[in-house]
């Protein structure tokens, strides 16, 4: 294990504080505090330069939030300052749920986990982008979630019915549930928590 970097560590209190305000569903809030309980020891670092795709212009439009939430405030401050090192990709694999425009249309970055800039495997966080009108596909993963939302775009889990969290909404996705999103007339932007490797 390493010393977390000074901008990752401000990023990751930022996001804790964040994440407590809003997750407030019960099985959000255990989820989450086993991950930043989690993060107290830092993993391995990743050095280099990140890298971004053309979707990541709507980066600036997506964070021009006002709101009265100091902690959101400094959340999208601290993201900031920690994105240009951020590897974005494509989702790679998907099914025909997703939108014509799915491709160039979105990007994510794991900031802590797999490919992030820390490697671990057992808690992830991660930011997701999408231009407007982008359907994202159907998808499951093993690892329970937390999202928290910094703009207006619906979800959907297993086969009910979209719902729309709003600025600063926040939801838990069970392991393995079928999940969607999908964004509006502006660019959507929001990070997700996972548990990858959750205690007995």
């Amino acid at each position: 294990m390493t010393a977390r970097t000074e901008a990752l560590q401000v990023f990751v209190d930022a996001a804790s504080i964040a994440f407590d305000q809003f997750a407030l569903e019960p099985q959000s809030r255990r989820s989450t505090r086993q991950i930043f309980s989690a993060l107290e020891v830092p993993g391995v670092q990743r050095s280099g330069p990140g890298s971004r795709l053309p979707v990541c212009s709507h980066l600036d439009s997506a964070l021009a939030i006002e709101t009265e939430h100091d902690s959101l405030r400094n959340l999208i401050d601290r993201f900031n300052a920690i994105e240009p090192l951020l590897e974005w990709r494509r989702r790679s694999n998907y099914d025909g749920s997703a939108s014509d425009n799915f491709h160039d249309g979105h990007a994510n970055a794991m900031i802590i986990g797999p490919g992030g800039l820390e490697q671990r495997t057992d808690v992830w966080i991660g930011v997701t982008v999408m231009t407007p009108h982008v359907r994202y596909p159907d998808h499951n993963h093993r690892p329970e979630e937390v999202y928290l939302v910094l703009s207006d775009g619906a979800f959907r889990q297993g086969d009910g019915s979209w719902f729309r969290p709003g600025f600063g909404g926040s939801f838990y996705n069970e392991p393995g549930i079928k999940h969607a999103m999908r964004s509006f007339e502006k660019p959507f932007l929001a990070f997700w928590a996972l548990l990858a490797d959750r205690p007995a």
